[in-house]
């Protein structure tokens, strides 16, 4: 038997679920299939489990795309705002973190139940335990989809599939193969906001420094980010270093400061002529922790007293510290990423309603596209706006 509905959703995740809402709001028969077997399982264990959901700040300049003019359109059709008036309205108490990011007070669940709640108030199927054997164009007005769930008629296919970021999830490249089935270019993918690994020989130094967090300046040629880094047993990470794999290739120096709100060389002079008695590595401990400082400083010097330092010293000391240079090795990669890099070639889409320029029916939103938030709150937010804004005429 084949079902014949409206509109087929492939994902029960943020921008899948807020596309179906749209659309059984038009009064528009949706069934949503997911192979997972709870819906919105990445919003259920993102921002610790309670859901980084927006930004008080979004920008387009906050997002990574090869075509950069591309997220304008749906994030000024629906914003941040827009979302948060959902959030009220179903009562969720909320509070801001840092830098304008929105988490919920008790847990991801709420919203999770609040995107359920609002797809039962229109009537919307949502189906798991999914898998999509089949999908099929056979003239313009309709697609033919098998699975283990049922056999569908649709006229408007959304491809809400995300990307390949944390695999024990489920992430799978089903959307990029189905783009590629309807002729569709799709950029090469990557892990983004990732730790970054480290070579042996800087793991073997900095592993002491496990789980000793640092507000840093991290940048390379490209782009800066200014927040904390965080030692681990692999490598670094913390929300300074996880912007700054977005935007890293691999061979490439970052650049890091970890003391970012003074001029080093000014203060060890200063510190050099009123306590001049003091041992370097005092003088740094006071800045930093302590193990940080024993670990950055030569140990030739570490103990030499600050009159004994000449400035030529100085500036070399404040180097290692202020514009710090490693190489990484590579990032933990698609096992630990928050998003995927790349993706459907945005050219072929539809900036206005998502459906692909050439295929009618055809759409896609959310992560399968090649556009990538940062973190904090922005891929959410290009879920809810991207779902939001296919989901006005599938």
């Amino acid at each position: 038997m084949i079902e014949k509905v409206d509109v087929i959703i492939v994902g029960a995740g943020a921008a899948g679920l807020m596309c179906a809402i749209e659309a059984g709001k038009r009064g528009r028969k949706v069934i949503v299939l997911d192979h997972a077997n709870k819906a919105g399982k990445k919003i259920l264990m993102s921002g610790g489990g309670r859901c980084n959901f927006t930004n008080y700040s979004i920008t387009p300049e906050n997002y990574i795309s090869h075509n950069k003019h591309f997220c304008k359109s749906a994030l000024s059709r629906y914003t941040q705002w827009d979302f948060i008036e959902l959030v009220k309205k179903h009562h969720i108490p909320f509070h801001e973190k840092t830098l304008g990011q929105l988490f919920c007070d008790h847990k991801s669940h709420d919203i999770v139940d609040m995107l359920l709640a609002e797809c039962d108030m229109v009537n919307v199927d949502v189906r798991l335990n999914a898998k999509i054997d089949h999908v099929e164009k056979p003239n313009d007005h309709h697609f033919k989809i098998s699975s283990n769930r049922g056999h569908f008629h649709c006229q408007s296919l959304v491809i809400a599939s995300g990307g390949l970021s944390i695999p024990t999830m489920g992430a799978s490249p089903f959307g990029y193969k189905i783009a590629e089935q309807f002729g569709i270019k799709v950029w090469p993918t990557r892990a983004g906001l990732v730790p970054f690994t480290l070579h042996n020989d800087d793991k073997d130094k900095l592993s002491i420094l496990s789980g000793i967090a640092i507000d840093s300046i991290v940048s390379n040629d490209r782009q800066s980010f200014r927040e904390n880094i965080l030692f681990t047993h692999r490598g670094l990470s913390g929300p300074a270093a996880l912007q700054m794999s977005s935007y890293w290739h691999p061979g490439e120096e970052l650049i890091i400061n970890m003391l970012p709100d003074i001029d080093l060389v000014e203060h060890l002079k200063i510190a050099q002529q009123q306590q001049s008695q003091k041992q370097l590595k005092s003088i740094i401990s006071d800045l930093l922790p302590k193990r940080v400082a024993e670990i950055f400083l030569d140990a030739n010097i570490s103990e030499t007293k600050l009159a004994s330092i000449a400035h030529h010293e100085i500036e070399h000391i404040a180097a290692q510290i202020q514009a710090w240079s490693l190489k990484p090795n590579g990032t933990e990669g698609y096992r630990t990423a928050e998003v995927t890099l790349g993706g459907v070639d945005c050219d072929a889409i539809s900036s206005k309603t998502m459906e692909a320029t050439n295929i009618i029916g055809l759409y896609f939103i959310g992560e399968v596209l090649d556009v990538s938030g940062w973190l904090g709150g922005y891929n959410f937010q290009w879920a809810w706006s991207s779902g939001w804004a296919a989901g006005q005429v599938v």
